[in-house]
């Protein structure tokens, strides 16, 4: 593989296993596959992920192979610069809120073509062990249920089922049990046993990173869902992974032009509401901000890294006949993610120096 060149990786499936596939865009199941990648070839199973994107032309992949090693692939076919998820992955681990590394691939389809895809690491066991992370539990936070509140976020009444949002991908029996008393007592009167229960039970300072970072990228629905959350070892306190970041960087969800002041700079949902009403923890965030817009979210820093990620990935944007956006959008990006840079340290800037703590 010369410099450049993305790498390929190539699925072979049966006709009968694929009308299977095809019969419920909506299914969670798998079918069997041959996978072939870095000259090696797998057994593996194969499905589609994704939520609204299902219903799109070119479908997004979860590859499962090996010692039930996982594999994440995204069509990115609303994002016009296929970078957004990377950039912001790539923006969370310098800011130190450990993310998922992503890579761009070719893939390949019973030998046909079949486009230019994200490979995004999975965030389960193996996500923790390369990182020297122990970790006693981990949940998915899978739709905007996940809000932190004891609300419906649809009927604005209580909810049914208070973890209504999650999904526990690893623990044990207790898992749930800790998670439901961690809501319930987030959802306390803003005092001080809250400020006591939040400190024991939410890394704090982990959680500002990420909310800075989610505010900074501009995610508007990175704060209801899309985010895991696992339970550190020794320590006990739950931490946050961003997960799903595509909208961001001047782009909402579906790809559409969006306001850099789109997102508030205080962030939402109820935990950041309730972290936020305590003056100790509005001053450390307030300083991460501040520290962020002085370092790493300047232009200095990030144009380098938006070049060359696009630079690389142009040849196989411009062979790429599955992408819905035409090339020269894809031409044009850099200059979106330039203009939301600049507006967005503006706009935080100014919020900062009228904040009071």
């Amino acid at each position: 593989m010369s410099p450049g060149e993305l790498p390929t990786r190539k699925i072979t499936i049966e006709e009968a296993d694929l009308a299977i596939l095809r019969s419920d865009v909506w299914s969670m199941g798998f079918v069997p596959v041959k996978l072939e990648m870095e000259g090696q070839i797998y057994d593996a199973r194969l499905g589609y992920r994704g939520g609204h994107t299902r219903n799109y032309p070119k479908k997004s992949y979860e590859v499962v192979y090996g010692n039930n090693q996982t594999l994440h692939w995204n069509a990115e076919f609303d994002d016009p610069s296929m970078l957004r998820n990377m950039f912001s992955f790539h923006f969370f681990n310098m800011i130190g809120v450990p993310s998922p590394h992503t890579r761009h691939f070719l893939l390949e389809w019973n030998g046909q073509p079949h486009g230019v895809y994200l490979e995004l690491e999975a965030v389960n066991q193996t996500f923790f062990q390369t990182r020297g992370i122990r970790s006693r539990a981990l949940i998915y936070a899978v739709n905007d249920h996940a809000n932190f509140s004891e609300l419906d976020p649809d009927t604005k009444m209580k909810k049914l089922w208070l973890l209504s949002g999650y999904h526990v991908m690893k623990g044990n029996k207790m898992t749930p049990v800790r998670l439901k008393r961690f809501l319930k007592g987030i959802n306390r009167p803003a005092d001080n046993k809250l400020r006591t229960f939040i400190g024991k039970r939410l890394d704090i300072r982990n959680y500002l990173k990420w909310l800075a970072g989610a505010v900074l990228t501009g995610n508007y629905d990175g704060f209801d869902q899309n985010y895991a959350l696992y339970e550190h070892v020794p320590s006990g306190k739950y931490r946050i992974i961003p997960w799903d970041y595509e909208g961001t960087w001047g782009r909402n969800c579906y790809g559409k032009l969006c306001g850099s002041d789109l997102v508030s700079v205080k962030g939402y949902n109820v935990l950041t509401r309730k972290v936020l009403s305590y003056r100790s923890c509005r001053e450390d965030y307030r300083r991460i901000l501040t520290r962020l817009l002085a370092d790493q979210f300047t232009m200095k820093r990030l144009d380098p890294i938006l070049i060359q990620m696009h630079e690389r990935l142009l040849p196989a944007i411009r062979d790429d006949f599955t992408r819905k956006s035409p090339f020269a959008t894809f031409l044009e990006e850099p200059e979106v993610f330039r203009t939301y840079i600049k507006e967005r340290r503006l706009i935080v800037k100014d919020v900062l120096r009228s904040w009071k703590a």
